[in-house]
């Protein structure tokens, strides 16, 4: 067996690759803490804003129905005791049945009136809090996504806010409804007939006693569902993502395998939780059985005893029946309460979190930027005791270019992450024109800062949009102007509908080097005080690469620009070169410096040298 195959069913099974321990995502450990209304109360402040509009409405929907439904067998009771007193009079009958017929019109229309208004209510909660989760996970910081795969965040956008979708359209008013209808048949049995509502009343708390011994496992088994389906989702996100690569390799049957052992899990998760939930029918039907049985057993020998009448034991049987659908209703609705707040658990659990970087409360606007930038003593780690920069001091004046050189982790996209405050450094501070990056608001910062990656992402939608996205407000002609200036143009134009060609998801319809000048472009047309390349010309052919340089003369002029890079021809030109190792700075200075200076500089070049003469 291949070592990723032991790896796969080691976390198919539960088990680390060798460990012995548990495989779980960080988000993904069973929540220990037993059932809180904490969790509906939060849910349930989603519903405040609708209290005044709304609710009201649904109320009197709701207290109207339940009265109509709860005189119904009064209505019948009396009709068969009159019926058998007079003797059957066809217009006391006839006046009988229109009042019947009246009240299950009014029925009708309260709930007809009462679905609809929880609907659009439901709806409306669930927009609210599908957007409060997206809005709150587009502030989370870097760390909180490095943590998780992306199908465990989707399944919580998607999944669990939809699984809450029955409990606000309809679980909870339902709720009401039965509750007000088993308080209300219980004061009508008591007022009919103390004795007989007592022996009948008196079989429900056993039903709990016996019940309440499966709620906490019927819990667990929807928190351990949920648990399998973000797994299941985190895995089918990352196969989709690297299909290229599992096709490459040939381990198409290696993924089947394993989203099969996931999915099984999956469904036999499914399974035990549905049959855990099932059970509480049959205590259900059992303990309605026995009420009935003492109904007619008690109340015969009432009616013998001229107690009750004919009239009243109907009722009687009626309001039983109607007593036992609330609380089977009541029963699935707290299955159905119990997956909604399994799900809510999740969700609040993100929503919970805070960013790693945040503002502070008197952060300050960031003035228009001068671009001068300092990194004083600044020490960083991604986790305790791993240490990606040490001790990093570098002064850079407004309009200098700025290479960073290094072996690969040597911490050169460190320091950009910490330039555009993606992350706060453990020690130290980075500052722009003397103000500490911590002390201004995050959309002032970031905005006057352009950034271009080696791994571009392009969006779903045009060219123009997409270029468009480094400022919402541009023109067609800004637009266009910026892709001149990246000689992205000439390719645009040949593509079917020019600017306004649809691209495909993250661009893939589109080569590497074009999706490198589209983000060209994008950054471009931000017009940022500071650039940031991050290896952004390594995917280009050398004929592009020279024209964007050409470009890059004239649009790096007056602009502060950090380059992170091996080519030789993207480095020679920057003002001033620093070069690190194991996150450190080991060398500073321009090309000509560094080259007479025969270091570690000189050392990757020469070795730039030669491996391009051997590929020649």
């Amino acid at each position: 067996m291949s070592n990723r195959q032991r790896q796969s069913e080691e976390k198919v099974n539960g088990k680390g690759a060798g460990s012995g321990e548990r495989f779980v995502y960080q988000d993904d450990e069973m929540l220990e803490k037993s059932f809180d209304w904490g969790q509906f109360k939060r849910l349930a402040v989603y519903m405040k804003p609708y209290s005044k509009q709304i609710i009201p409405i649904v109320i009197v929907m709701m207290i109207v129905g339940a009265i109509t439904k709860l005189s119904i067998p009064l209505i019948i009771s009396t009709t068969i005791d009159s019926s058998l007193h007079v003797g059957g009079d066809a217009k006391f009958l006839f006046g009988m049945v229109a009042l019947m017929l009246a009240v299950y019109i009014i029925q009708w229309l309260s709930n007809k009136y009462r679905i609809k208004y929880t609907s659009v209510i439901g709806q409306r909660v669930i927009y609210d809090l599908r957007h409060d989760l997206f809005r709150h996970i587009q502030r989370l910081s870097f760390e909180f996504f490095d943590k998780r795969p992306a199908g465990s965040v989707l399944v919580r956008v998607t999944n669990y806010v939809n699984s809450l979708q029955d409990l606000f359209t309809n679980g909870v008013v339902n709720m009401m409804i039965d509750c007000v209808q088993l308080v209300g048949i219980v004061i009508i049995l008591l007022t009919i007939n103390f004795k007989l509502g007592a022996a009948i009343i008196i079989t429900v708390p056993l039903m709990f006693i016996v019940s309440s011994q499966l709620r906490k496992r019927v819990r667990r088994s929807w928190q351990t569902v949920n648990i399998k389906q973000s797994r299941l989702n985190a895995h089918l996100n990352e196969c989709i993502q690297g299909i290229r690569v599992t096709q490459a390799y040939t381990q198409e049957k290696e993924n089947i395998r394993f989203f099969e052992q996931m999915n099984e899990d999956n469904k036999q998760a499914w399974n035990r939780a549905s049959k855990l939930n099932q059970s509480f029918g049959p205590i259900i039907e059992i303990t309605g059985a026995i009420g009935y049985f003492i109904l007619f057993w008690y109340g015969a020998s009432l009616i013998q005893s001229g107690e009750i009448t004919v009239g009243l034991l109907v009722a009687f049987a009626s309001y039983i029946g109607n007593f036992w659908e609330p609380i089977n209703r009541m029963v699935q609705m707290y299955s159905q309460l119990l997956v909604a707040m399994a799900s809510a658990e999740r969700i609040f659990e993100f929503m919970d979190e805070q960013p790693t970087v945040g503002e502070k409360e008197n952060a300050a606007e960031l003035p228009p930027i001068r671009g001068q930038v300092s990194f004083e003593n600044i020490v960083f780690e991604y986790e305790k005791g791993r240490t990606a920069l040490n001790h990093i001091n570098v002064d850079v004046q407004p309009g200098q270019s700025i290479a960073l050189v290094g072996h690969t982790g040597s911490g050169k996209s460190t320091i950009i992450n910490l330039l555009c405050r993606f992350y706060d450094p453990t020690e130290g501070s980075v500052r722009i024109d003397g103000k500490d990056i911590r002390d201004v608001k995050l959309q002032s910062l970031r905005s006057q800062i352009g950034i271009v990656l080696q791994d571009t992402f392009i969006f779903s939608g045009t060219i123009r949009d997409n270029i468009r996205f480094g400022r919402l407000d541009a023109t067609d002609e800004e637009v266009e102007a910026a892709a001149k200036a990246v000689h992205a143009h000439d390719f645009i134009v040949k593509l079917p509908f020019g600017y306004d060609t649809e691209v495909q998801e993250r661009g893939n319809a589109l080569s590497m080097g074009q999706r490198q000048l589209i983000s060209f472009a994008r950054a471009l047309l931000a017009d940022p005080a500071i650039l940031i390349l991050d290896e952004a010309t390594a995917s280009i052919d050398t004929e592009t690469e020279l024209r964007i340089q050409e470009a890059l003369k004239t649009l790096l002029k007056g602009r502060t620009s950090f380059m992170v890079a091996h080519r030789l021809s993207t480095i020679r030109g920057a003002d001033k070169i620093i070069v690190l190792d194991h996150g450190r700075i080991m060398e500073t200075g321009d090309h000509d410096e560094l080259m007479k200076h025969q270091g570690i500089y000189y050392g990757l070049i020469q070795a730039q040298y030669k491996f391009l003469q051997d590929a020649i």
